[in-house]
């Protein structure tokens, strides 16, 4: 089913909703009363929307939720105020954490955060970049505030955000290097990552030269040992956890995505011109949410879990 915008929305919609804060067994599929766009805000007929490992724990304090909060779909309605996006355009957002999510027929989110879905993407390739890229790009050019020419290091270069990462460095014209483990580390490569060091074999502090930029999306004893390869003036961004205090003239951050229509604009025009692609591990309808949220934090898996809302697997 497509939705051109022409259709009236109905007053019920099913949604999945998390009841009690028991991990993928609060979670439960209604039908539910379809919500108005406010002002500023519009009402999305969701098409497909992405799953982030561990996002169950998020919206504990306001139960029932909907969770997921990446989303691609068909502009279905809009609230006082808002000329942009039009009815019955294509879009893609991530939204805000503190509201309801989108796995669920329809979702009423801020309009200054859509942008408009890359013409070459499907709604599921669409609804798996928000998150992982607008982390990536703000990681990168925000916050690590990286430049052409500049040495980055990437940890999980082939992970949910390390793959966009990589790509969106080499972009830049950036040097990148990435660390992997097993099958990943052909993967960073063909990404497009200049060299890759498979931390299950080598250290990278023996392995690399003094970066600029790391970019940290795995944590642990990973993020603690990355000082060593950060020349004076460089900096350690994650997104994993907060990073050690440094004595050395390196500067250290932690970061939280914010959701952005401008940033996610300016990314949709890279998976336009080919110079970025998301992965996608596996697909689920909406009735089957609870294997997809399971899914979502198993190990090994590869790109993002993506619930097809209307379920014609575009």
């Amino acid at each position: 089913m497509v939705d051109d915008g022409s259709n009236q929305v109905p007053s019920r919609m099913r949604a999945i909703r998390l009841r009690e804060p028991n991990g993928v067994d609060g979670l439960v599929l209604e039908h539910i009363e379809t919500p108005g766009p406010g002002r500023g805000e519009v009402l999305v007929r969701v098409h497909a929307a992405a799953i982030t490992r561990d996002e169950l724990t998020w919206p504990l304090g306001r139960l029932p939720a909907i969770p997921s909060y990446e989303l691609s779909g068909v502009v279905a309605g809009l609230g006082a105020e808002v000329a942009i996006p039009a009815i019955g355009e294509p879009v893609f957002a991530l939204t805000p954490f503190d509201r309801d999510g989108a796995a669920a027929d329809y979702a009423v989110v801020p309009a200054e955060i859509v942008a408009p879905k890359p013409v070459s993407l499907g709604y599921v390739e669409a609804a798996a970049i928000p998150l992982p890229g607008l982390t990536a790009w703000q990681g990168l050019f925000e916050h690590g505030r990286l430049q052409s020419s500049q040495r980055v290091l990437i940890h999980g270069a082939a992970g949910g955000v390390g793959h966009l990462a990589t790509q969106l460095a080499r972009w830049s014209g950036a040097h990148v290097i990435g660390t992997a483990t097993g099958d990943a580390v052909a993967e960073a490569r063909e990404l497009g990552a200049h060299e890759v060091v498979d931390r299950g074999s080598a250290r990278f502090e023996d392995a690399v030269e003094p970066v600029d930029l790391v970019f940290d999306t795995v944590g642990g004893e990973v993020l603690t040992r990355s000082p060593a390869v950060v020349r004076a003036g460089g900096r350690i961004v994650s997104v994993a956890e907060e990073p050690p205090e440094l004595s050395t003239d390196v500067e250290a951050t932690y970061f939280v995505v914010e959701p952005n229509g401008r940033q996610l604009a300016e990314l949709g025009g890279l998976v336009e011109r080919g110079d970025v692609r998301p992965r996608i591990d596996s697909v689920y309808p909406l009735v089957d949410a609870r294997p997809a949220f399971e899914r979502s934090g198993a190990r090994g898996t590869r790109g993002k879990i993506v619930i097809d809302v209307v379920g014609d697997g575009t």
